[in-house]
């Protein structure tokens, strides 16, 4: 009788109270009596008067008053399943319900009747259908989840026929229930969603709506909490209204669960049966990404460099709200992937979207979208996510071809002012976007584009990398520039710009470029300089200019180690992880890494200059470190037969071993004499057969 008199008294509170506040005091109270209430119809009762009373939902409601009494039943059911699980008294309801497992879920269901509508019975049988089977508690039987599974599904298919327009908070409820819901629900059940209506659903309610991300517009909003400090210092202060705001939508239902959301989305697309839905989806995004992108440029925080907020941003900022924003900034970041992901799966699989008059469009506007996101992913670098580089592949590779669109998509993304560098580090941001994706397209660019773009962009950044805030996009330049030389089509373009990169390149190494890149970036050089290479045809003698100059400069190096690079944007995956070097092993490793594209006659002339100037480094640990490298050149598979085949006479019958192991005084290949000649001479003096060394030598070096 105690149970029947708290309900009614409940009942009465619930039916009385005008007070949200107050409502909600009451809620832990419901709960506990779903759980110990004997009668079935007390039960269904009060599970209908939760979705119906007027104290709750004659008002406007918010997804966070969904999930307040999604919890109710949520919580009831988990308590059932721990009562069932103990026979502990101390258990909170152990041995206090008299109704049986299937009675009682059956009971609570009956309460999602015609006195409320669709969206609110997704409520109450997503809360069970989380309380049982959430965490892998495995709470009810078999045939009595599935008919959960089903009711859920057919709930919210009702809820998504019946969506009132004037209202979204029912589109918005549902897709918070399916979202919590969704992998407990069977593949079968799954596959009884209307996609085409849900989809749209989810989009707006996730990137338009107030529950949501709201368009992106709160980006904007925090500008008018940043105030200057002192030390003329920006300071967005934890105590400030936007920044409260940005923790509420990073705490909302639906942003706080934004990757399952966003891999739900990603099943509806690959579901959809309307292929339009994928292109209006996609429509969708690129309106809230470019509204995302036009916000933070009116931010007064995208004046700040990465690299300069220390010096501009005060602590506190830096330690709370600036973090807080990033966050949210980068789960939306992942969110969109995650659903662009999906939209190029479709195209790749749907005859419909995989047609001319739909792929490169799709692909060139994934691409815009990417790059109106590119000040977030550019903050955690080119390969942090994978996924991010499967857009990005795949999107260039669909747009790869059609030559034509994929130069007029690179000209509507090029810098505003070719020639210059931007003073804002936005229009800095977009310039590296431009960059780095550029270079994937090289290959079927006309040699005038490459030149009227990719070099033109590139050039004013190639001597930028003393300056810490242009180091990434100086990188970029560099990579792009010599992926420009690489393609033989470009042959006229590489030599008319050669001389100025080659310039610039032995300028700025080592002060401002690391060993590494500069290795790579020379052999580059050389490879696209040498036969076969079209430039090879016209200036025959130009790898042998290069590398006399890198000789002569290793020649005076320095053999202090240099600093370690804090970026390696070029550098190659064959370079393996070299320790630190110095400035002169690091030109010899660069002129050692040119030899395999050298032609047999210059390597007759390179080969003992090599190894002249491996004798000439000085430091063990150095001398050792190039050694190795040289003989893994020549013997590891780099070279071709004929080159190999030179190197192996060369080491062994020319003398080479021994000018490499022991230096000037006892190899050359000039040294071949007769053993006549060679025995009037003194033991250890005088010239010996390639290969031989006197006995005094060989006692010496042992």
């Amino acid at each position: 009788m105690a149970t029947e008199r708290s309900l009614g008294a409940l009942l009465r509170s619930l039916q009385f109270s005008n007070d949200l506040q107050d409502v909600f005091t009451l809620l832990p109270t419901a709960t506990s009596l779903l759980t110990v209430l004997g009668n079935p119809l007390n039960i269904t009762l009060l599970a209908s008067q939760l979705l119906a009373t007027p104290a709750i939902w004659d008002r406007p409601v918010d997804l966070l008053t969904c999930r307040k009494i999604l919890s109710v039943f949520n919580t009831a059911a988990i308590a059932i399943v721990q009562s069932e699980a103990s026979d502990d008294p101390r258990t909170p309801y152990t041995k206090t319900r008299k109704i049986e497992l299937e009675d009682w879920v059956k009971a609570v269901v009956n309460g999602a009747d015609d006195k409320s509508p669709r969206w609110r019975h997704t409520i109450l049988i997503g809360g069970l259908l989380l309380g049982f089977e959430g965490q892998n508690r495995q709470g009810l039987p078999w045939h009595v989840r599935r008919k959960l599974e089903r009711a859920l599904v057919t709930a919210a298919q009702l809820a998504l026929g019946e969506l009132d327009p004037q209202n979204e908070i029912d589109g918005r409820c549902v897709t918070m229930v399916l979202n919590y819901c969704f992998e407990l629900v069977s593949d079968s059940e799954r596959s009884k969603l209307d996609y085409d209506v849900l989809l749209p659903v989810m989009v707006n309610a996730t990137y338009a709506s107030p529950e949501g991300l709201e368009g992106g517009y709160f980006l904007g909003t925090v500008d008018k909490d940043i105030v200057e400090a002192p030390g003329k210092q920006f300071q967005w202060l934890a105590q400030s209204d936007t920044f409260a705001r940005v923790t509420a939508i990073s705490s909302s239902p639906l942003v706080s669960a934004l990757g399952p959301l966003s891999r739900l989305m990603a099943h509806a697309i690959e579901n959809a049966k309307d292929s339009g839905l994928v292109a209006q989806t996609l429509d969708h995004i690129t309106d809230f990404v470019r509204t995302l992108m036009v916000q933070w440029r009116l931010n007064k925080l995208s004046e700040v460099d990465k690299s300069e907020e220390a010096e501009f941003l005060d602590a506190e900022s830096l330690k709370t709200t600036i973090p807080g924003l990033w966050r949210l900034l980068r789960n939306c970041l992942y969110s969109i992937v995650i659903v662009l992901r999906a939209v190029l799966g479709r195209v790749i699989n749907d005859p419909v979207l995989a047609a001319h008059r739909s792929a490169p469009f799709i692909s060139m506007q994934v691409l815009h979208i990417l790059r109106n996101l590119y000040f977030i992913s550019s903050r955690m670098g080119q390969n942090a996510s994978s996924q991010h580089m499967f857009v990005t592949l795949t999107a260039v590779d669909i747009l790869s071809h059609y030559p034509d669109l994929a130069e007029n998509f690179l000209r509507s993304i090029k810098p505003s002012e070719l020639g210059q560098i931007p003073d804002h580090p936005i229009e800095r941001c977009l310039d590296l976007f431009f960059l780095n994706t550029s270079e994937l397209f090289t290959p079927l660019l006309s040699p005038a584009c490459s030149e009227e773009l990719l070099v033109a962009a590139a050039v004013p950044y190639l001597p930028a990398g003393g300056n810490n805030h242009l180091l990434e996009i100086f990188e970029a330049a560099h990579s792009t520039v010599l992926a420009v030389f690489a393609i033989p089509n470009n042959a006229a373009v590489a030599a008319k710009h050669l001389p100025f990169y080659i310039e610039n390149l032995f300028a700025v190494f080592p002060e401002n470029l690391s060993a590494r890149q500069f290795r790579l970036a020379f052999k580059t050089v050389i490879q696209v300089t040498a036969p076969p290479s079209p430039i090879a045809n016209t200036q025959r003698l130009l790898p042998s200019i290069l590398l006399e100059v890198l000789y002569d400069r290793a020649l005076h190096a320095s053999d202090q180690l240099l600093p370690q690079p804090s970026s390696s944007q070029l550098e190659g995956p064959d370079l393996g992880k070299s320790p630190p070097v110095s400035e002169q092993a690091a030109l010899t490793l660069a002129l050692i890494d040119s030899l395999c594209f050298l032609r047999v006659e210059d390597l007759e002339e390179w080969l003992p200059l090599t190894a002249h100037l491996l004798n000439t480094i000085k430091t063990p640990n150095m001398h050792k470190q190039c050694v190795e490298r040289f003989w893994e050149a020549l013997s590891s598979g780099e070279m071709d037969v004929e080159r190999a085949h030179f190197c192996v006479t060369w080491w062994s019958t020319r003398g080479g071993r021994e000018l490499v192991l022991y230096g000037d005084e006892y190899g050359g290949d000039h040294l071949e004499h007769g053993n006549d000649e060679a025995e009037g001479q003194g033991q250890g003096q005088g010239a010996f057969m390639s290969g031989g060394l006197g006995g005094a030598a060989r006692e010496s070096k042992l």
